[in-house]
């Protein structure tokens, strides 16, 4: 199964930064089923949202021509939960960019006060153009299926700000 761990994009900025939102309800099951006397979204999947945030801001960079996947959590801190009911807002900064990969800066946010959940670091790897001798897949297997609902969602934002 593959989560969609992002709704919608709210800011972006090519080849700079992204912002988007996840709202986080009841009806999804690692909410529902992994703790149910008290849920929260575990920090793996802010983790994972923070990486489809940044990953396609790195694959739009390069017009979706490269497979980039996440190669490395530098680091990750976490300052509070997240509850049902609650929106994250992932924004995502490219601190580099280059043949082999980049490197991005994060945070994750409650979206109506700013507090502060997450610090998240990552680094992303173009798998054609690092893993020589390795074969892939022609098709890019990597901004396919249900990213396509996000994707679409950067159509209907403003380069700036919606």
């Amino acid at each position: 199964m593959r989560w969609n761990l992002i709704d919608k994009f709210i800011e972006f900025e090519p080849g700079k930064r992204a912002v988007a939102v996840k709202a986080n309800t009841l009806a999804e099951d690692h909410l529902r089923d992994l703790h149910p006397d008290y849920p929260i979204v575990p920090n793996t999947l802010l983790i994972e949202g923070m990486a489809q945030t940044a990953g396609i801001l790195v694959g739009e960079s390069r017009q979706f021509t490269e497979k980039v996947i996440l190669a490395k959590i530098t680091r990750a801190t976490f300052f509070r939960v997240v509850l049902p009911g609650e929106t994250v807002r992932f924004e995502a900064i490219i601190d580099s960019l280059n043949d082999v990969g980049a490197s991005i800066t994060g945070k994750a946010v409650m979206f109506d006060s700013l507090d502060l959940v997450a610090e998240i670091e990552l680094m992303f790897s173009h798998v054609d153009n690092n893993l020589a001798g390795m074969q892939f897949p022609e098709h890019n297997f990597v901004f396919a299926g249900n990213f396509d609902e996000v994707l679409n969602s950067l159509i209907e934002v403003d380069p700036i700000r919606i």
